[in-house]
C-alpha cells in the first residue's frame, strides 16, 4: 500500500475525485471512485466523499491501494428475489437487514454480493465493484425496490435520470400519531454535526453549505389515535431523507430508533420501497415495478389496526 499526501493552495476550489486524478497519473477513475468508498481518502483526516467540493487549503491524504484490490464476493445465497429483469437492468426485492452496497472490500451479506454471483456483469458497470451496478440506495433496514444496471450505458442513463429527478419512487412507511392530511415537507437537509451516522432538517428558509435541498410528498392511508400508515412520494434522494422529514413534523417513522421511533417487535424501522418508476434506459418506455408487501410490515399494520388492501409477499 502506498501512501500519498496532496495538498490544495488557498484560493483554489475542487471536486476531490477530479483533485486525485490530476494528482495521481495512470489512476483509473473507478479505482479512485473505490478507494473514496472505503474511506480510504480523507481531508484534514475526515473520511472523504466523492462529491466533497474542496475550498481553500487542505490536505488530503490518500492510501492507495493496488488496482485489483476491490474485492465484492459472489454470493448467490441467500437468494434476493427479481422483480424485473431484462438485458439492460434489474429491479431487485431488498429484504430488510440486508445492506444493498457493499463498502469494503471482502464485505459479504450485502444485495450486491448476491448480484455480483447472479448477474456479474453488473460489477464492471459503475463507478466501483462494490456497488455492483447498484444506482440508487436504500437504508438498511428499508426493504424494497432496488434498481440496478447491466451495462455502462445503461448505468450512465439511469444515474442521469436520478440526477434529473425524473424516477418515481413511492414509499410506504408507519409513523407515531394520527396524521389525517396529506402534504408535503420542503425543508433542507445537512449532516448532523454531532453524529456522522444522521442527518439534521434545517428550519423552513434556513441556508447551509453543507445542505441539499428535499421534497417529501405524503398522504395518510389509514390511521388510528397512535399510528398512521403513509404512502410517500420523494424526488430527491437525501440520505434519510423520509426518516428524517417526518420526524421534523412530530411522526417519526415507528422502529426508527434514531430519530425517535422508538422499537417494535419487528426490530427494524418500517419503512418500505413499495414503486420504482423510470425511463427504460434503451427502449425509453416508462417501466414500474412494485415490491409486494413484506410479511413483517404486514403484521405490524394488523398489530397497530391499520387497515390495507396492499398485496402481501407470498
Amino acid at each position: 500500500m502506498e501512501r500519498h499526501r496532496i495538498h490544495l493552495a488557498a484560493g483554489r476550489a475542487e471536486r476531490v475525485d477530479r483533485l486525485l486524478a490530476d494528482s495521481l497519473a495512470g489512476c483509473s477513475r473507478r479505482r479512485l471512485q473505490g478507494m473514496i468508498a472505503e474511506g480510504l481518502v480523507r481531508i484534514d483526516g475526515r473520511r472523504a466523499r466523492k462529491g466533497d467540493v474542496l475550498q481553500g487549503e487542505r490536505w488530503i491524504d490518500v492510501e492507495l491501494l493496488a488496482s485489483g484490490a476491490f474485492e465484492l464476493p459472489p454470493e448467490a445465497e441467500p437468494a434476493v428475489d427479481v422483480l424485473f429483469e431484462d438485458s439492460a437492468c434489474i429491479v431487485l426485492d431488498k429484504p430488510a437487514g440486508r445492506p444493498g452496497h457493499a463498502l469494503r472490500s471482502g464485505e459479504r451479506g450485502t444485495v450486491a454480493n448476491f448480484i455480483a454471483a447472479r448477474f456479474p456483469e453488473c460489477v464492471t458497470v459503475g463507478e466501483t465493484p462494490l456497488e455492483a451496478g447498484l444506482v440508487h440506495r436504500l437504508d438498511t433496514d428499508t426493504s424494497g425496490a432496488l434498481l440496478a444496471a447491466r451495462s455502462r450505458d445503461a448505468w450512465a442513463n439511469l444515474r442521469s435520470q436520478f440526477r434529473s429527478r425524473t424516477v418515481g419512487k413511492t414509499y410506504l412507511a408507519v409513523v407515531r400519531g394520527a396524521l389525517r392530511a396529506g402534504g408535503e415537507i420542503m425543508r433542507a437537509i445537512e449532516p448532523d454535526p454531532r453524529s456522522r451516522r444522521k442527518v439534521r432538517v434545517l428550519a423552513a428558509n434556513a441556508r447551509s453549505g453543507r445542505a441539499r435541498p428535499a421534497i417529501t410528498r405524503y398522504r395518510p392511508l389509514s390511521w388510528t389515535a397512535a399510528a398512521t400508515l403513509l404512502e410517500l412520494e420523494i424526488s430527491t434522494g437525501v440520505m434519510h431523507q423520509i426518516r428524517a422529514h417526518l420526524a421534523s413534523i412530530g411522526h417519526p417513522v415507528l422502529g426508527d430508533t434514531r430519530y425517535g421511533g422508538g422499537s417494535v417487535e419487528e426490530g427494524r424501522h418500517l419503512l418500505h420501497a413499495r414503486r420504482i418508476a423510470f425511463d427504460h434506459p434503451e427502449r425509453g418506455e416508462r417501466i414500474t415495478v412494485e415490491s409486494p408487501l413484506p410479511r413483517d410490515f404486514a403484521g405490524a399494520l394488523s398489530r397497530a389496526g391499520l387497515q390495507s388492501r396492499l398485496l402481501l409477499k407470498v
